[in-house]
Parts: structure tokens; sequence; C-alpha cells
């Protein structure tokens, strides 16, 4: 089998790689032989399974490396995040939207050669449902993106969904909500506060939240969303249902239960470690979260963390 990881640099990315490697990707018969990632820049170094693809996915050329041998599965992480994308429009559309269709073109190129269509994973993201929400969410809410970076991820989705529909590609899109913990360097990630308020207090340091304690979110730790994309991958047609598209399944949470669950897991000092602001920016964009409700998603087969301190342990587990 033949994985390609676009982002394969990121904090995402490198989790997914090394689960890969560590487990494999095991369809019946198609054990994990060569892995390509793909990336502005990586830290470490190629290996035997490992091949590195330095650049842009924005240039075709770049990913025309990628697939200059049939690609089995391709996993798309690689994008221009939210705060970013608000800033520098022309980047943003360059990767979020030109590099999208890059990879789709390239994959209907080995359909049409006549090699298996690719399994096409894409993380897309709860941005394309926008703000404000409804009291509740589920998987008849509409879609109204109000930021360039969700609506980058919806013009994305439906790209999928045509080009499986026309059988150059297998999709399977998912919609990640807040992924925790983030690393701490600065990639445009307006909810980066989100993994900042698990590290800083697990490590004993202490937090400035920059919403109120009320504010409330939808949370997914690393390794579960890891076990969702590789799901995402392994999921047969018959069990997809009849969408190609789920909005995963997350943890509700408001900031003072986030807490409450770190201080469970790392003693009862952290709760008078943190303080509240209210940034109504951030707060409209990633605190008003309602119940969410994700029947398709439930149905086939994907997961969230199942409780709050289970999160917070996985979320910073070494290696995760």
């Amino acid at each position: 089998m033949h994985v390609v990881i676009t982002g394969g640099n990121g904090f995402i990315g490198k989790a997914l790689t090394r689960r890969l490697l560590g487990d494999a990707l095991q369809p019946p018969g198609l054990p994990l032989d060569r892995l390509t990632l793909l990336d502005l820049g990586f830290d470490g170094a190629e290996t035997a399974r490992v091949r590195h693809v330095s650049g842009s996915i924005g240039d075709a050329a770049v990913i025309a490396q990628a697939f200059d041998a049939p690609v089995d599965v391709l996993f798309h992480l690689a994008s221009i995040p939210g705060g970013a994308a608000e800033q520098n429009f022309d980047l943003g559309r360059q990767i979020n939207l030109q590099g999208t269709l890059n990879l789709l073109e390239s994959a209907r190129a080995q359909a049409v050669g006549g090699a298996q269509p690719v399994t096409f994973v894409f993380a897309s993201s709860i941005a394309v449902l926008g703000s404000p929400l409804p009291e509740r969410v589920d998987d008849a809410t509409p879609l109204h993106p109000t930021l360039s970076y969700g609506a980058h991820k919806l013009i994305g989705e439906v790209l999928a969904e045509d080009y499986h529909r026309r059988a150059w590609i297998k999709a399977r899109c998912v919609r990640l909500p807040g992924i925790v913990a983030r690393p701490p360097q600065r990639t445009g990630q307006l909810s980066a506060f989100l993994s900042d308020i698990i590290r800083e207090l697990s490590a004993g340091r202490p937090f400035a939240c920059p919403v109120a304690a009320h504010s409330t979110t939808w949370l997914m730790s690393v390794p579960r969303v890891v076990d969702n994309l590789l799901h995402a991958a392994a999921i047969t047609e018959s069990a997809c249902g009849p969408t190609r598209v789920w909005t995963l399944p997350a943890l509700h949470s408001s900031m003072t239960q986030l807490v409450a669950a770190i201080a469970e897991v790392h003693g009862s000092d952290v709760l008078g470690r943190v303080t509240y602001g209210s940034n109504p920016a951030l707060e409209a964009n990633f605190g008003r979260y309602p119940p969410l409700r994700t029947p398709a998603a439930d149905a086939a087969g994907f997961a969230h963390d199942g409780d709050l301190p289970t999160l917070v342990q996985r979320a910073l587990e070494a290696g995760a």
C-alpha cells in the first residue's frame, strides 16, 4: 500500500505517521509498504519506508512527485488555517483551494489511467458551519461558513463528493472539531488557546484563558482524531451509508468543565491557576458551541474520546 499524507510535518501529520509506521494501515491484503509525506519542510530524515516531498501543494509539479507511483490512500491534512487565511487571502486560496484541486486532479489522472481510485481522506472542519450556530447542531444544520477557511473547506467537500460520484476517487471527508493539544508554535490557529489551557495547567503553570468561563466548545484529542482518520481510510463503501461527509463526534465542554477535568487528572491546585477574560471575536467563533449530534458519523463507526478526563490524558500522551 502506498499512502500519501499532505501536511506530513504538521502535528496531526506526525501523529498519523507514527501510528502508520507503528501499526500500519491493514485493509485485507494491503500492508503499508510506502509512505510519502508532503510539506514545505521536514524535521526528521527519510527512511527506507518514508519519503519526503518538499514543496507547496499549490504547485502541481510537487504533487506529481507524490503520484510517481499509484497511490492507494491519501490523507489531505495540509491547509492554511483560519486566522492565517483571513490575513492572507491569496495564500489561503492557493493552498486550501488550488492545492486541493491539484490533489484531486492527480487522483483523477490515476483513475482515468486505469489504476485503482485513490481513497481520498479529506480533513475538513467544523468551520463550514459558520457562526452564530443554532441551539443544537446535527447533520441537517445548514452550512454557512463565516471565515474564508470554512468556505475553502466546504468547497473541498463539494469537489471531493463530485469526484467520488464520477468514480475518480473514493471520498471520505471528516469535519474536525477543536483538536488538542496542539504544540505551542503558532501556525495561525485562532483556537490555539484550547490547547494552551490544557498544556499550561497540566504542567503546573498559570493560564489566562482569553474567553469567559461559560464559553463552550467541541474538543477531540490528537490520538482520537488519528483513530478517526484511519477509520475513514478503512471504512467500506457499504458501511458509509448515504454520505461521504461526516461531522465527527466531539465532546461538548465549557471552559470550567475542561478546567475541572484537568484538575481531576493533575490535581485540585489547577483550579487556582486559571483566570478568565472575554474576547468577543474568539467567543463568537470558538466559545458558543451548542450540543452536537452526529448520527451519520456514529452509525459509520466514528467516535469521540468518551469523557473529558480521558481527553485531557490523551491530549498530552507522549508520542501521541
